[in-house]
């Protein structure tokens, strides 16, 4: 595997706070002591791990979820002589973990949790984010899979789902989302001036829309390419004014979209004289 370590940064909203991701593939490597501020959530893709905590050792395997409490010292290392180990890990703000949860930041008795559903979720994530670390996709996504995690594996009683009005704020962030595409706000402000949490915005956005905020955003922004392309402009001018980070970010997700490149589909319509 290598000895590689690659971290990068989300930031959770325009001005949010950031979020450290860390993508790792080692041979040999061994962690001295340490212990991390945030809560440390880890998917193992590769190999296996050995990590002493809280007095045991967990062994890791691909698709198993590990979740290390803010100042509990671990260590890690190959699980054996042949193999290495790597994983996918982000580093959350405790704060995090308490929305749609009741009793303040939870308790997670077990540090590795076997759940592939939620596994694959956090892994896609964390590919896609460390690549493009959007502000808004981010915070579309890492608390809504912390808030599942919490709720799913930790001592925590979830909150209730029920959110009066939920159109009506679908439709209030929506219309707020189009209106500042280019920069759009953070979920938490949107959900402060609503008198919500991120969650309750999350789940009304989630319930009525159907897609979570930063993917009903990136079609509308992907259909106001089109008619740009339409007019003769190139991708490369069309991506800033449509809120996407560069041309990369706006192809990858107008073919999601369209089933094409932003290039492919101009020539198509040079090449007809629509």
């Amino acid at each position: 595997m290598g000895e590689q370590a690659e971290w990068r940064r989300a930031r959770l909203g325009r001005c949010g706070p950031p979020l450290d991701l860390l993508t790792a593939c080692f041979d040999k490597h061994v962690y001295a002591p340490h212990a991390h501020d945030e809560f440390t959530v880890g998917v193992c893709v590769g190999g296996t791990e050995i990590i002493a905590y809280r007095g045991g050792h967990i062994r890791t395997g691909p698709g198993s979820i590990v979740v290390l409490a803010p100042d509990e010292m671990h260590t890690g290392g190959p699980g054996n002589d042949t193999d290495g180990y790597a994983y996918r890990a982000l580093y959350a703000d405790p704060g995090l973990f308490t929305d749609g949860v009741l009793g303040g930041v939870p308790h997670f008795r077990e540090p590795l949790l076997h759940d592939p559903e939620l596994a694959a979720a956090f892994r896609t994530a964390h590919t896609e984010l460390s690549a493009c670390p959007d502000p808004l996709e981010a915070e579309s996504r890492l608390p809504w899979l912390l808030t599942a995690l919490a709720r799913r594996h930790s001592t925590a009683r979830p909150g209730s789902d029920t959110v009066p009005g939920a159109d009506r704020i679908a439709r209030t962030v929506r219309d707020r989302l189009a209106d500042e595409l280019q920069d759009p706000p953070s979920l938490a402000d949107l959900a402060a001036g609503l008198g919500l949490s991120r969650y309750q915005l999350l789940r009304a956005f989630r319930t009525t829309m159907g897609v979570p905020p930063y993917a009903w955003l990136a079609q509308y922004r992907v259909h106001r390419a089109r008619g740009l392309l339409d007019a003769g402009l190139r991708p490369a001018e069309i991506a800033p004014l449509v809120g996407f980070a560069d041309q990369a970010h706006l192809t990858r997700w107008y073919r999601r979209v369209l089933g094409v490149t932003p290039a492919a589909y101009r020539n198509s319509v040079q090449d007809n004289g629509w």
